[in-house]
């Protein structure tokens, strides 16, 4: 359940990355949203992992 809300979430920040770049705006907010990106997608999977 959690990693599907984490999967959606690193899709909108994927796409406010996008429109930030679009848009002309600083280099550091578009990547800042891809990192967000990333780490969302870090956490997951990290939820998808069995428990110990």
């Amino acid at each position: 359940m959690w990693s599907v809300i984490f999967m959606g979430a690193a899709g909108l920040l994927v796409g406010g990355g996008i429109s930030f770049h679009q848009q002309k705006r600083p280099a550091w907010v578009s990547i800042s949203f891809y990192v967000l990106a990333g780490l969302a997608l870090l956490a997951a999977y990290l939820f998808t992992l069995p428990a110990k």
